[in-house]
């Protein structure tokens, strides 16, 4: 059997103290970019957003008008009239 005296637990405060300062550690190996790697970096998630957005806004624009070509071919017009269409019915 194993002798020895019983593995004391770190308090709380020991563990917070041990888990900044291994952080500290850390940051200072990461490589952090220079001014113009970052204007580099935040340029392009600029374009990526507002490339995004506007694919996002035309995909929506062409699916809105398609559903509403189909409504007319359907004959039940477009979308706002279905909903007079339902006020008229109950006067």
């Amino acid at each position: 059997m194993a002798t020895g005296a019983k593995k004391v637990k770190p308090t709380p405060w020991a563990r917070t103290k041990k888990y900044f300062r291994e952080v500290r550690a850390e940051l200072r190996k990461v490589a952090w970019p220079n001014r113009k790697e970052m204007r580099n970096f935040t340029t392009v998630v600029l374009l990526t957003v507002i490339a995004a957005g506007v694919f996002i806004g035309v995909v929506d624009f062409i699916l809105s008008n398609l559903i509403g070509l189909l409504r007319q071919i359907g004959g039940k017009g477009p979308i706002w009239s279905l909903h007079h269409e339902r006020e008229v019915k109950r006067e």
